[in-house]
């Protein structure tokens, strides 16, 4: 793995170089590819070169276990080499869905739709729920939203809200939350408590 990064590491930089060439820039389409290559690299890279950093610590922790005479000093050492360790296994679990090769379809944008379903109103109010859980979801990625189309529900929320969702790799990270989404709870349009199952879909397309 660690070689595989450093191929990804010095190809970064090969790419970083060419951008800087004012030649690069002549050519809009060449440019546009170079650069988002060099962004799709660069969160590999990131978080390779934090993964070294920790694999230094653990080392330089070790080392101190192997040599040091005082207690404390090994159990402070012992005790931050533990944090590192684990630290380091879910770095190399991530790093290694990070190598896995994208869907060409990943990086596009989405169309994301969502559909109250079974339990009328509730369902509409559910929908709501889901829609403002998203939109949020989608602020916080820095993708913009627009809407295509809405169907409000008669005590609120939406019988359907079609969005359009533009950013960095939309559809690889919405493609699996297609689908029926359920809850169930005790709805504001009950009066006697009763707890309802209502339902809605989400498509990505």
């Amino acid at each position: 793995m660690l070689e595989k990064l450093e191929a990804i590491k010095q190809r970064w930089e090969d790419v970083e170089e060419q951008l800087s060439n004012p030649d690069t820039v002549q050519d809009m389409k060449r440019f546009a590819a170079l650069n988002k290559e060099y962004k799709d690299l660069g969160k590999i890279v990131d978080e390779y070169k934090i993964y070294r950093n920790v694999r230094s610590n653990i080392d330089a922790n070790r080392e101190i276990l192997a040599t040091e005479k005082d207690t404390e000093m090994r159990d402070m050492a012992k005790e931050e080499l533990d944090m590192l360790v684990k630290q380091q296994d879910e770095m190399e679990a991530n790093i290694r869905l990070m190598l896995i090769p994208k869907d060409p379809e990943d990086a596009k944008n989405a169309v994301f739709e969502i559909r109250g379903g079974t339990g009328g109103d509730e369902a509409a109010l559910f929908a709501g729920d889901l829609y403002r859980m998203y939109t949020r979801y989608f602020d916080t990625k820095g993708w913009s939203v627009e809407v295509v189309d809405v169907t409000e529900g008669t005590a609120g929320g939406y019988k359907e809200v079609i969005l359009k969702v533009n950013g960095d790799d939309v559809y690889g990270q919405l493609k699996y939350e297609s689908g029926v989404h359920r809850v169930q709870r005790v709805p504001d349009t009950e009066t006697q408590g009763r707890v309802h199952t209502s339902a809605a879909s989400v498509a990505v397309l």
